[in-house]
C-alpha cells in the first residue's frame, strides 16, 4: 500500500454539516430569478390545481442549472443549507413528480406564457437586442428515450425512439426563444406555421424592434411558413431540397455567373444565384434562389468525387450573393444552442412516462438554459456554455455563517473564478426588481 493510500484511508466520512451549501453558486440564479419576478409570474399564470406551483417549477429549474437530469436530482437542493441561497423552499422529488404529472396541454401553454413574459422582463433589463437586427434559427431535435411506455415517444425519421421538439434560438446569444414538445413521429415542419406566429408575437412583446430574419433548413421549406413570415414582415432564408425543378433551375445558371468564395483548405466553393418559380396559377410565385457548389481539391479524392455538389436556399434578404450564402451557413450555430440545452440544462433525459410532464420538463429546461445565458449577458461577461458556467460559478461548496449579524457564504480560498463570480453577483444585485 502506498503512502498516499494510507493517508486517504485515514479519512472518516460523515454527512452531518448543517451549515454547508452544495452548489452554492446557485445564489446567482436565485438572484436573477428574483429580479425577473419568476415566482410571481408562475403563481399568476400556472393553474394546474396544485398548490404553490412557483416553488415547484423553480425547484426543477434550479436543479437543472446545478446539473440535474432526473426528477430525483432535485433532492440535492435540500441538502444542508442549499435552499437558503435560492429564495424559495426546494420541494421534494415526490412532490415535484406528482406536480409535473398534473400538466395537460393547456397547463403547458400557461407555462409557455410565463416563459414569454420572463423573456420580456430579461430583455427589458438589458439582455435584449433592442432595435438591432435579430436573427432567429428554427430547428428541431430528437430527444432519445429508452422506455417504450412513455406517452408520445415514437420512431421518427432518424429511427430513434424519442420525442421531436421544435425550437427557435437567437443566433448571437444562444437563447432559446421558443420550444414546443412534439411526438417522436412528428415531421420536422409539423406545427411550424403556428409556432412562427407565436414566436413573432413573443419577440415583439419582449421589445424586439429591429429587423428580424428567420433561418431554417430544408425540413421547414413550405409555402405556408413563408406566407406567415411575409405576413409578419419577417425576412427569411430557408434551405431547399434538390428536387428536379430546383436542379433544372441550377443547371440553367451560366458558367460565368459562378464566383469563388473562401472555403476550407481541402475544398473549392463557388456561389451564384437565380430565380425559382413555385406554385401554379394565382398561387405562383418567383423567389430568389442562391446556390453554393463545392468540390474537393485533393487529386486523389477528386477521382472519387469529381462532380460539383450543390446546396441551395431561397431568401428574401437584401444581402449580395456571397454575403447571403455566408449568412445562411451561419445557421449551423443553432446546433450549439441545442447541444447546450441538452448537455447543459437537463434535456439529455426526458424523465416521465406522462407526456404533459415531459412537455413541462422541456419548458423548465428552456427556462434554465436562458437564465444561464442571461446571467452572462446582464453581468457583461463573455458568453459561456451552461456546462462551463456550472463548473466555474455554480458547482462550488460554501459554508453559511453569521459574521457580526451578516449572513455570509464562505467559499473555497483561491477559487480560480472568484473575480468573475463576485462581479456577476454584484451586477445581478444591481438590477431592479419586478416593480422597479
Amino acid at each position: 500500500m502506498s503512502e498516499s493510500s494510507r493517508r486517504l484511508d485515514r479519512f472518516a466520512t460523515t454527512f452531518d454539516h448543517e451549515g454547508l451549501v452544495a452548489n452554492a453558486g446557485l445564489i446567482l440564479a436565485g438572484t436573477l430569478m428574483d429580479r425577473l419576478g419568476l415566482l410571481g409570474l408562475i403563481e399568476r399564470w400556472v393553474r394546474t390545481g396544485s398548490a404553490n406551483p412557483g416553488p415547484k417549477i423553480c425547484t426543477v429549474v434550479a436543479a437543472m442549472l446545478a446539473g440535474g437530469t432526473h426528477i430525483d436530482h432535485v433532492e440535492m437542493l435540500r441538502a444542508g443549507r442549499t435552499g437558503r441561497v435560492l429564495g424559495f423552499r426546494p420541494m421534494a422529488p415526490s412532490t415535484v413528480g406528482s406536480f409535473l404529472r398534473t400538466f395537460t396541454f393547456g397547463h403547458v401553454r400557461q407555462l409557455e406564457a410565463v416563459l414569454s413574459r420572463t423573456l420580456a422582463r430579461a430583455w427589458q433589463l438589458g439582455a435584449g437586442p433592442g432595435r438591432a437586427p435579430l436573427t432567429v434559427d428554427l430547428d428541431s431535435t430528437v430527444c432519445e428515450v429508452h422506455g417504450k411506455q412513455k406517452q408520445g415517444a415514437a420512431y421518427g425519421y432518424t429511427s430513434v425512439l424519442g420525442y421531436h421538439p421544435l425550437l427557435a434560438a437567437r443566433a448571437d446569444t444562444g437563447e432559446v426563444l421558443g420550444a414546443r414538445m412534439r411526438k417522436g413521429s412528428a415531421g420536422s415542419s409539423r406545427g411550424v406555421a403556428r409556432f412562427a406566429d407565436e414566436l413573432v408575437a413573443n419577440l415583439r412583446r419582449a421589445g424586439a424592434g429591429g429587423p428580424t430574419t428567420v433561418r431554417a433548413d430544408s425540413g421547414f421549406w413550405s409555402r405556408k411558413l413563408i406566407d406567415r413570415l411575409d405576413a409578419h414582415d419577417i425576412k427569411w432564408s430557408i434551405t431547399v431540397t434538390l428536387r428536379s425543378s430546383v436542379r433544372t433551375a441550377i443547371q440553367a445558371i451560366s458558367a460565368d455567373a459562378w464566383a469563388d468564395i473562401d472555403y476550407t483548405n481541402s475544398g473549392h466553393a463557388q456561389v451564384a444565384e437565380t430565380t425559382y418559380a413555385t406554385g401554379r396559377g394565382k398561387a405562383k410565385r418567383t423567389v430568389r434562389l442562391v446556390v453554393r457548389r463545392t468540390r474537393l481539391t485533393d487529386s486523389t479524392q477528386q477521382r472519387l468525387w469529381p462532380d460539383w455538389r450543390h446546396h441551395a436556399f431561397i431568401t428574401n434578404t437584401e444581402h449580395d450573393t456571397a454575403a447571403a450564402d455566408e449568412f445562411h451557413r451561419a445557421h449551423a450555430v443553432v446546433e450549439l444552442a441545442i447541444r447546450d440545452l441538452k448537455e447543459g440544462t437537463g434535456l439529455e433525459h426526458v424523465p416521465s412516462g406522462h407526456y404533459g410532464a415531459n412537455c413541462t420538463w422541456l419548458a423548465c429546461a428552456v427556462l434554465a438554459h436562458n437564465i444561464g445565458h442571461w446571467t452572462d449577458t446582464l453581468a457583461g461577461a463573455s458568453a459561456a456554455t451552461n456546462r462551463s458556467r456550472r463548473t466555474r460559478l455554480v458547482a462550488l461548496a460554501a459554508v453559511a455563517v453569521n459574521r457580526s449579524g451578516t449572513p455570509t457564504l464562505r467559499y473555497p480560498a483561491r477559487w480560480p473564478w472568484e473575480t468573475q463570480f463576485t462581479a456577476t453577483l454584484s451586477a445581478l444585485r444591481a438590477l431592479p426588481g419586478p416593480s422597479g
